[in-house]
């Protein structure tokens, strides 16, 4: 896989900073008739600047996938999901609406203080997005992260090849736990981290088109 993708291109230049520029020596007033009828004459020449720049120097978008990179694609898109929702965690600048099905109940908009207006956010809005990108992080860590499930087995493992007869198959293998066996898992603990995870991707799905800042 190679991927190149520039930033945003920004073509557009104001009429209105044009003719701040001309009229450098005073500040304009952009009700001014004069300097409102002026922006309207600049204003195609602008459209036409910023079309013929946006198609020499366009945002470069290149992806190229190898037939290899589907072979584990969910652990592969993991690598680039994880950097950028922990990027998007440490940069944010606002929230979208989380609904209180998605958080424990003390973040719930139920459980937070009442509203002044009834347009305003609750107090627990941005903590309910900070809970769900906390959820998704983790889940694509452990994605990447094949051993994160050794937190919750202790010991060692011995196992030996017992020689055994069978009636149909004559002598087989089978393998039991040796004198120094002491491995413990505590399976449900394992399930329910797995069920945390799995809701983790949940969320990624169901808040994909909130990932942006």
């Amino acid at each position: 896989m190679k991927v190149y993708i520039s930033k945003y291109r920004d073509h557009w230049v104001s009429p209105y900073t044009i003719l701040e520029k001309i009229f450098f020596w005073r500040e304009i007033d952009y009700d001014e008739p004069k300097i409102d009828k002026w922006a309207d004459r600049l204003r195609p020449l602008c459209e036409g600047v910023k079309n013929l720049l946006n198609l020499i120097h366009p945002r470069i978008v290149y992806v190229k996938i190898d037939k290899f990179d589907v072979w584990d694609m969910d652990t592969t898109l993991a690598h680039i999901i994880l950097p950028m929702l922990k990027q998007l965690n440490k940069v944010k600048h606002g929230a979208p609406n989380v609904d209180d099905e998605d958080v424990p109940e003390e973040l719930k908009s139920t459980s937070a203080t009442p509203k002044e207006d009834v347009w305003d956010t609750d107090a627990n809005h941005f903590k309910r997005w900070d809970y769900v990108l906390g959820e998704m992080i983790q889940a694509f860590e452990c994605l990447i992260n094949d051993k994160w499930t050794e937190q919750y087995s202790t010991g060692k493992c011995d196992y030996q090849n017992v020689k055994d007869n069978h009636e149909v198959f004559g002598t087989v293998y089978r393998m039991v736990e040796g004198p120094n066996h002491t491995r413990k898992t505590d399976y449900v603990a394992l399930a329910a981290h797995e069920l945390r995870n799995q809701n983790g991707f949940k969320l990624f799905g169901k808040y994909f088109n909130a990932l942006w800042d």
